[in-house]
Parts: structure tokens; C-alpha cells; sequence
């Protein structure tokens, strides 16, 4: 069941997969996320420095998950190091922070749409193109924290991917 949308968040972005897959621009939302961001950090007694803000912003640019050379190869045109340190630290930081999530299947990283929200993402990944939208998961979260509670586990951290096909390129294979 889709959940209505998040203040923050592009509302196709958000809950409607043709969209979340679709070429749009959600520029509109973008704005709010990086104040929100801003917000975040400062608020844990952190700081969204130049670099940080910006490999935020490139995440926010795209659907698609980007791998910390991509986002390097970005900060190296603008001129802000060539070295992989500086996008690795970035990319971190903003993991760490919840401003990003980290994509293992792909072995890359996505701008979180719900920052500082408490939430339990799923990845939708198109094993074709590899866009990722950010789908609420809430009850299959709650499936997992009871299967481990059953078993006498606690769960830190979870990472949920669903790999297929999105709309543009299921009806490109039909």
C-alpha cells in the first residue's frame, strides 16, 4: 500500500512508480531536502561541508544510484580533488548521517528522499537501466523484526533491495 508523501519529498518520487522511474524533474523537492539536510547535520553536530552538500546534490540529480567514481568524476570536473578519498569521505558521511543510503547490489549510493525521518526504505532496482526508487517498507520491516525477535536476534541495521524491471523498460522488453 502506498503511504501519502513526505513534505519533503517529489510526491512522484515518492509513491508513484511510473513516475519514480520516469525522467522528471523533481528540482522542486531538492531544495527542501538540502535545507532539510542542513537542518540534520548541524542538529547531530555535524557539517554538510562544500563537498558534502554538492555529492548530495549530485545524488539528488538522479534516479539512478551512482557509484563513488561517477560522483568523483563529477566533483573532479567542478574542481573540488580527483583523489577517491573525497567521495569516499563524502559518501560516508552522508550514509552515516541518513542523508544517503548505500545500494550493496549495485555497489552505489542514493540520496535518501525522507531525511531524518524515521523510516524503513525498500530499493527498487531496474536490473536493465538501474534506476533505484526509495518504495516504503514498512511492514516488511516489521515481518523481519519479528522473524528475528523470534529467534532471539536484534536488528541494527537492514538493507531491503527488490531487483526487476521498472515500467520504461519492462514495456521496452515486451
Amino acid at each position: 500500500m502506498a503511504q501519502p508523501p513526505h513534505s519533503d519529498a517529489c510526491p512522484g518520487c515518492a509513491t508513484t512508480p511510473e513516475v519514480a522511474f520516469a525522467r522528471h524533474d523533481h528540482s522542486h523537492c531538492t531544495g527542501d531536502i538540502l535545507a532539510r539536510a542542513e537542518s540534520l547535520a548541524q542538529a547531530q553536530g555535524a557539517r554538510l561541508t562544500p563537498v558534502r552538500r554538492r555529492v548530495l546534490e549530485i545524488l539528488l540529480e538522479e534516479h539512478r544510484a551512482l557509484g563513488a567514481y561517477d560522483v568523483l568524476q563529477r566533483l573532479a570536473a567542478e574542481g573540488f580533488g580527483n583523489q577517491p578519498p573525497v567521495a569516499y569521505r563524502a559518501l560516508d558521511f552522508l550514509v552515516e548521517n541518513g542523508l544517503a543510503h548505500r545500494i550493496r547490489r549495485l555497489n552505489a549510493f542514493a540520496a535518501c528522499m525522507h531525511p531524518g525521518e524515521a523510516h524503513a526504505p525498500a530499493f527498487l532496482i531496474c536490473r536493465a537501466c538501474n534506476h533505484v526508487a526509495e518504495a516504503p517498507a514498512t511492514p516488511v520491516r516489521a515481518a523481519l523484526d519479528t522473524a528475528a525477535a523470534d529467534l532471539g536476534f536484534t536488528i541494527e541495521r537492514s538493507n531491503i533491495e527488490a531487483l526487476g524491471l521498472c515500467p520504461a523498460c519492462r514495456k521496452a522488453a515486451a
